[in-house]
């Protein structure tokens, strides 16, 4: 059997000690990690365009994965931040796990200023150390639950944890206000253990509103009707990719487009898929899928390339 990276965690999981010396090898800040940008990915298939980045009322550029890059509320917002060529344990001059298969769609020294990073969970494909150290450290970060300690140690001043509540019920928890954005964390079916044994971590989607903008930023999540009672959304970030055979933490291609349906959205912006191979499905299978299934709404599906930006043609009020 070939040595993978979904084979070595497998192996991993059953032995203890291991996962120990992991969980220090996953907190490395990646400052050695040349032989990683050995053969380097190619570029990102856009570059995002930013020319009126200020002047939106709301806008999003596709980095590649989860990594989104969000104008709303007159506020630059960052989610999952992964700008690295590889993601997984650092082990000195490299990192063990997978590799990008496009670079970022821009390079972290071109990012408008960023007001707000976003981190959804605790895996490293969503929180990923080198690129966070890389960020300036008065920029406030919202994360889920029990995830504080992973960004606080890199120097950010301003670390907050969204908790959701007790009763599995209620979908709707923390919510703060941060700028002109108000942002409320929000229950999804997942797991989040960065290590299979700290299984205290917590995971979550986050509903950002802004006057009368709504965004919402689903992080990981697997189908179910847990978006339904949002209604309104005028862009919802949603996962498509990483359901074979992770189908009880990530949602199928028609399980997205079914979610979307249900919160009555206007723009879908597919994450997740075509920037690192974490699954088993073929590569370009869950754009195809989630196209298929749209049919005659796809145009509804506003960004489909790694690079690709959107820009809301409503304007304010409409």
């Amino acid at each position: 059997m070939p040595i993978t990276w979904r084979n070595f965690a497998d192996w991993a999981k059953r032995r203890p000690a291991v996962l120990r010396a992991a969980d220090r090898l996953g907190r490395t800040r990646g400052r050695l990690r040349v032989l990683d940008r050995i053969a380097p990915p190619p570029p990102a298939p856009m570059r995002p365009d930013l020319g009126n980045w200020d002047r939106c009322r709301l806008a999003a550029a596709w980095i590649g994965h989860a990594t989104v890059l969000l104008r709303v509320g007159k506020m630059t917002v960052l989610t999952d931040p992964v700008f690295s060529e590889r993601i997984g344990l650092g082990l000195g001059l490299m990192t063990l796990g997978p590799r990008r298969r496009f670079a970022p769609a821009i390079a972290l020294r071109d990012l408008p200023p960023v007001d707000l990073i976003l981190v959804s969970h605790a895996h490293f494909d969503h929180l990923d150390r080198p690129t966070l150290v890389r960020l300036a450290k008065s920029i406030p970060v919202l994360t889920s639950e029990h995830n504080g300690d992973l960004v606080r140690d890199l120097g950010f001043r301003k670390v907050r944890e969204l908790r959701l509540p007790q009763d599995l019920t209620r979908l709707s928890g923390e919510r703060v206000r941060i700028g002109g954005v108000t942002v409320t964390a929000r229950r999804v079916p997942h797991w989040a253990p960065r290590m299979f044994h700290d299984t205290h971590r917590g995971y979550c989607a986050f509903l950002l509103e802004a006057g009368d903008c709504r965004v919402l930023f689903g992080g990981d999540s697997a189908g179910g009707d847990h978006f339904a009672d949002l209604g309104g959304i005028d862009l919802a970030i949603l996962g498509i990719g990483g359901y074979d055979p992770y189908l009880a933490a990530h949602a199928t291609p028609e399980q997205a487009w079914q979610m979307f349906r249900q919160m009555r959205g206007r723009a879908l912006l597919p994450i997740h898929h075509g920037t690192f191979r974490l699954s088993h499905e073929p590569i370009d299978e869950p754009l195809h899928r989630l196209l298929a299934c749209a049919g005659g709404q796809a145009e509804q599906i506003v960004v489909r390339r790694i690079g690709q930006s959107w820009f809301d043609p409503t304007p304010p009020g409409g």
